[in-house]
């Protein structure tokens, strides 16, 4: 989930490409073909975490991409067609992500520290794209809605089944399971509304922090 771009693309964009940029990501948005869907999608990512969905044009995208307003049609039908492509693939990276953790090996404290680690990493890496796939669910129709919303649920499952087995196991001190899963997702996905990328804590340092205190929330932190 990062960026690159080729030629005709805006300075903010090319920012972002860089600030984004993981090791061992080969082709960023490479899921999304042919190339030239690609670089609009990467603009639309953009133009949205800039902007805002509803005050982007389609004419705003098209020009970030160095092409014509035609050009975005023959990739997708409208705006929101957009909007969704970007909101699937950062949701199915989400659950992806916090999935791996909960049937990974260790104990329920281990697993809920990996998932948490993981899942803010992604946010800190990938901030101006977790905004985007994070708070523009609204804008979404309702059939597309009702896709990434199924989505987010299996996110909140995957979390919650590590919380339900610390507390069964006795790792963990949990009175409201539902609401804890919650607090502890809401916790992970706000940070890509403040991490920035020339600030003095790493996304990893982000991420270990986070863990640290996700632990402390549910009663497995430091005695």
């Amino acid at each position: 989930m990062v960026f690159v771009l080729s030629g005709g693309a805006s300075e903010g964009a090319k920012r972002m490409s860089a600030a984004e940029q993981t090791p061992g990501d080969d082709t960023p948005w490479g899921e999304v073909t042919p190339e030239a869907a690609r670089r609009l999608l990467v603009a639309a990512v953009d133009a949205f975490a800039e902007r805002g969905y509803h005050a982007t044009t389609t004419r705003d995208i098209a020009g970030r991409a160095g092409m014509s307003p035609a050009a975005l049609y023959i990739h997708y039908k409208t705006k929101e067609e957009l909007l969704h492509r970007i909101s699937a693939i950062g949701h199915d990276k989400a659950l992806e992500i916090l999935q791996t953790a909960a049937d990974g090996p260790g104990t329920a404290a281990e697993r809920l520290t990996a998932a948490v680690r993981s899942f803010v990493r992604w946010h800190a890496e990938r901030h101006t794209t977790a905004r985007v796939v994070q708070y523009e669910l609204d804008a979404l129709g309702a059939e597309h809605r009702t896709e990434i919303v199924a989505l987010r649920r299996r996110s909140d499952a995957a979390v919650r089944r590590i919380i339900n087995e610390g507390v069964a196991s006795g790792e963990f001190d949990v009175p409201d399971i539902p609401g804890t899963t919650l607090a502890v997702l809401s916790l992970c996905i706000d940070v890509a509304r403040w991490f920035d990328s020339a600030g003095r804590r790493t996304p990893d340092e982000v991420g270990a922090l986070y863990a640290d205190l996700v632990l402390r929330m549910v009663g497995a932190g430091p005695k």
